[in-house]
Parts: C-alpha cells; structure tokens; sequence
C-alpha cells in the first residue's frame, strides 16, 4: 500500500459508503457506521472524516438540491473514486494476507 494509508475511521467510512452502493450522505453513513460497529458515531466525525478523504481523491461529491424546499438544506452526495475503491483492495489483501493461518492460534486463546 501507498504511503497515503488509511485510518481505521476513514477505511470504516468507505467501507460503509460501499455498502449504501457507493454514494451516500452523511445522516445515512452515521447510521450505517452506528449499525455495523456498535458504537455511537457523531455526525460532525463523520463530516470531518469525508471532507478530508474528499481532499486525498479518495471520494468525490455533488450537492442536491432537490431537498431544499422541504428542508432548507441542500444534501451533499459522496461517492467512492477509483482510487478508493483502490485502496479497500489493497487493505483488505494486506489484512487477509495477516490474518492468514491465525485463526486456530485465536481459537486456542
């Protein structure tokens, strides 16, 4: 993997807009992250979160409008890049070429 690798929160936001299909907004990916891991998950963290893996190419955005006139805001859209879905392959070949042959040694624990 390249020297630009991801942290755990950062890989779990990919990873969860993956799942939503590859584009979401940040209400949706709090719930999703909340769902999948168990912990309470804040909103602004997540914001935080997309806005820098905007910045390294790793997402892209486009705004709608379209909720604007029921909510007064305008949702942001984040979808994964090429270079994102890039780098989810590589971490979990990295981590599937760790965890190989250990299993029987936690199992032992």
């Amino acid at each position: 993997m390249g020297k630009n690798r991801l942290g755990e929160f950062e890989h779990r936001v990919l990873l969860a807009i993956l799942r939503l299909g590859g584009e979401a907004y940040s209400v949706p990916l709090v719930l999703e992250l909340e769902e999948r891991t168990g912990r309470e998950v804040s909103q602004s963290s997540v914001f935080i979160v997309l806005q820098r893996l905007e910045k390294k190419g790793l997402l892209s955005s486009r705004i709608d409008e379209t909720t604007k006139p029921r909510t007064g805001r305008v949702r942001r859209y984040f979808q994964l890049t090429p270079a994102a879905m890039q780098q989810l392959r590589e971490s979990r070949n990295d981590l599937m070429a760790l965890w190989e042959g250990i299993d029987a040694t936690l199992d032992e624990v």
